[in-house]
């Protein structure tokens, strides 16, 4: 039978030992199969691969504890974990076929494998009592869950996968206390070395920061709303670095009020780190399924569910992402196509809102009166901030006066 290795499973063996396996099993091998893996042979990361041979086999069962050392080195990070959903789901997926591990790469798996930063004491204490109840990490060892603002400075480590959904919200803050005990917060924007652009955008600084901490041939999957994919200046130019330093290469735009609040539009984007080659853009082609027009979620009556994505699914063919095909709402675009969008703007639409040419397609008019609410709760939230920011910033202006 053929077995397939994910397309981003850093080997830990030379190519080398591929031929040699394939020697030592003579006739009872069929042969194997590479495609897309790049030229360090020491460490190859392989796009696609196939081989022939008996299950059961000496290499199957090679093969077999190479992809699990495979998994035990590699490290998930979550920068902004909350209570450490995405971890545990990393977790869970690694410890497929854990009956076959060596105790010394069940500890692996269970100490090391994941780690989570949470700005919020309360919420990163909640994140690690969530992940010993499903049997990662230990009450006596080190937390997987650090106390730290991500976004101060470069932790100096690299992760080879990165999965967020950072914060929503427009403005990072600081909150200072002052000596008659106000709170006072103030917008700051993050300069940092490591950084493309200076901006005070939350989002944006997030994507800089996963950009800076992916290891090389490292995978990023992380939630974003859709002002990342069309604001300007800052916007633009971490954008443009992304698609040229990274592979860009599949973006889910998602309905409403599934990650964030409600209104508010959630995007998730892929994206691979490579080793740097200059003059030459790594993002060759993006793919973009959308999974929001005419589609109508409700958070009661109509929730996403699992079946809801199985289209996308089996559309993103991993381990095999040069055999993607084409359909209604799955679209590749080339990287001179998006370039020569105004601002290189990701905010990508091709479908039709079928409700705005025939009324006979309209949702029900429950789902019409929920979409609704949420779209103004979302714009009222948007007010609200704007409100709140411009009070602050005038009343620190005042006392300012007033001192003075």
């Amino acid at each position: 039978g053929g077995y397939w290795l994910d397309a981003t499973v850093l080997l830990t063996r030379p190519i080398d030992w591929l031929e040699a396996m394939r020697q030592a099993q003579g006739a009872d091998f069929a042969g194997f199969y590479l495609q897309g893996y790049t030229h360090d042979a020491q460490f190859p990361v392989v796009e696609n691969w196939t081989f022939g041979a008996p299950a059961g086999g000496a290499f199957v069962t090679a093969w077999q504890r190479e992809f699990h050392h495979a998994l035990c080195t590699t490290r998930v990070l979550d920068p902004a974990c909350g209570t450490g959903g995405f971890l545990l789901v990393a977790s869970e997926y690694a410890a497929q076929g854990a009956e076959s591990m060596t105790p010394t790469e069940r500890d692996k798996l269970r100490d090391s494998f994941v780690t989570g930063f949470e700005l919020v004491d309360g919420t990163a204490r909640l994140a690690a009592m969530n992940l010993l109840l499903h049997g990662m990490g230990s009450a006596d060892g080190d937390s997987l869950i650090q106390v730290r603002d991500s976004l101060t400075a470069d932790p100096g480590q690299r992760w080879s996968v990165v999965l967020s959904n950072p914060p929503f919200g427009k403005k990072s803050s600081l909150t200072m206390i002052g000596a008659d005990g106000r709170e006072v917060r103030e917008d700051r924007e993050i300069e940092r070395q490591d950084f493309v652009a200076t901006t005070s955008n939350k989002q944006l600084n997030f994507v800089q920061h996963i950009m800076t901490i992916l290891d090389t041939n490292g995978r990023a999957a992380v939630v974003l709303p859709d002002n990342v994919l069309f604001e300007g200046g800052a916007g633009e130019t971490i954008r443009r670095k992304l698609l040229t330093d990274f592979d860009l290469h599949t973006m889910l735009r998602l309905p409403t009020g599934i990650f964030y609040a409600q209104g508010v539009k959630a995007n998730v984007l892929f994206f691979d780190k490579r080793v740097a080659r200059p003059g030459q853009p790594w993002t060759e082609r993006l793919w973009v399924y959308d999974l929001r027009t005419n589609k109508h979620f409700t958070l009661k009556q109509n929730p996403l569910r699992r079946a809801d994505l199985e289209d996308f699914v089996a559309a993103y063919k991993p381990g095999a992402r040069g055999e993607r095909e084409e359909s209604e709402r799955w679209k590749p675009f080339t990287y001179d196509e998006i370039t020569a969008r105004d601002k290189a703007n990701l905010d990508i639409t091709w479908l039709r809102d079928e409700s705005l040419e025939d009324l006979a397609s309209l949702p029900s008019p429950d789902v019409i009166a929920r979409e609704i609410v949420e779209d103004l709760t979302a714009a009222l939230a948007e007010f609200e901030a704007v409100a709140t920011a411009l009070e602050e910033q005038l009343g620190h202006t005042h006392a300012g006066d007033t001192t003075a």
